[in-house]
């Protein structure tokens, strides 16, 4: 089986979800190509999507709660959003490729492909399967107006508001969100922390600012410094956000118990490594320390799909979420220390999210595909 997946650069979950699936695929002995579907009509095009959804996300988030709210609304009301329109005009870059490259079936961990996609299948092209991998824990706008043979969500409780918002119920499959098999494997801190160069006699904080590096980092570690205990050591993960990654780095360079990380590809050793994961409610990075089974303190989400992800994870006990930066770190440190707690948190996480979801999936494309 050869199978395209198609993903999009407006944050880094989407990718993260199509590399685990490439890697599944893989698995199994199937072919699997991956790239961001915008560069097909060039790199500037995919350069200018990211970029004015990085730029917003980081500078101006209530303005991207705003515009995810207004979609909201729009979704219910609208046969066909601006964004179908849009993305429809991708529809003569992409039926070449698939004319020229023939796959057995289109993965997709994001809306804008499938939004293409679409298009082209109601303009009576043939198309392979299309699955669809919906990377949050809520049903963001816009699914609704695609035409995709199955779509894959992260909780059996989503599939009530994906039906509601238009959805088949009889293609919804509560698979999981996909990550690495890395995140589910066993192993031991004291070796991950061996590995990472890191100390073996201190309680190890990981705290992460998405593949953007947006979030309350820097509030975050003035207030860790701040009330400070001895034991205590501090790991910030900055993404691919150079800037504040310099900043940190300058800033704390001389700063004993703090290791400033940028953009890196061992974050399940990362979260092996540490005690506890101060994160921004991501879908991705949500799920693969769940998946990694580490306590979670959800920090200030971006507006939109990220704060019903935090409602998600701490309505079934899979984190804790305060709302300020002071209560956070307090919260997190009491949490710690409660071995029931972050045992009934294991428990939970375990229990919520599946670290199987790759396999699911690839079953799920073969059946398809027979």
């Amino acid at each position: 089986m050869k199978v395209l997946i198609l993903s999009c650069k407006t944050g880094g979950g989407h990718d993260a979800a199509g590399f685990a699936m490439k890697e599944a695929l893989e698995g199994h002995g199937h072919e699997a190509v991956m790239f961001d579907y915008l560069t097909l009509a060039g790199q500037k095009v995919s350069d200018t999507v990211g970029g004015v959804y990085v730029n917003t996300v980081k500078k101006m988030p209530h303005i991207f709660g705003m515009v995810y709210q207004i979609g909201m609304v729009a979704s219910r009301i609208m046969r066909k959003s601006p964004v179908y329109y849009v993305n429809a005009k991708m529809e003569k870059y992409l039926t070449p490729y698939l004319e020229k490259e023939q796959f057995d079936a289109i993965l997709m961990p994001h809306l804008y492909p499938s939004e293409t996609l679409t298009y082209m299948k109601r303009q009576g092209r043939e198309l392979p399967p299309m699955v669809a991998v919906m990377t949050d824990y809520t049903c963001i706008p816009f699914w609704e107006e695609t035409r995709c043979d199955a779509y894959v969500v992260a909780h059996e409780e989503m599939i009530k508001a994906c039906v509601k918002r238009g959805i088949p119920k009889e293609k919804l499959i509560p698979a999981g969100i996909p990550v690495s098999s890395r995140f589910s494997k066993k192993a031991d801190q004291k070796k991950a922390r061996e590995h990472l160069h890191l100390p073996f006699d201190k309680k190890l904080y990981l705290v992460i600012g998405g593949s953007m590096g947006a979030g309350d980092l820097e509030k975050l570690t003035r207030q860790f410094l701040k009330t400070r205990k001895e034991e205590e050591d501090f790991i910030i993960v900055c993404g691919n956000n150079k800037k504040i990654f310099q900043k940190m780095k300058k800033k704390y360079k001389a700063q004993e118990g703090i290791f400033i990380v940028g953009q890196t590809r061992q974050m399940d050793v990362y979260m092996k490594a540490c005690d506890m994961v101060y994160t921004k409610p991501g879908g991705l990075t949500s799920t693969e320390a769940a998946v990694s089974g580490i306590p979670i303190v959800h920090t200030a989400p971006i507006p939109g799909c990220e704060s019903a992800n935090r409602r998600f994870f701490v309505r079934h006990g899979m984190s804790i979420a305060p709302r300020t930066v002071e209560a956070q770190v307090e919260k997190g440190r009491e949490l710690l220390q409660n071995s029931e707690k972050v045992e009934a948190m294991k428990k939970a996480q375990k229990e919520t999210v599946s670290g199987n979801s790759g396999e699911e999936i690839v079953g799920i494309l073969e059946n398809l595909t027979l």
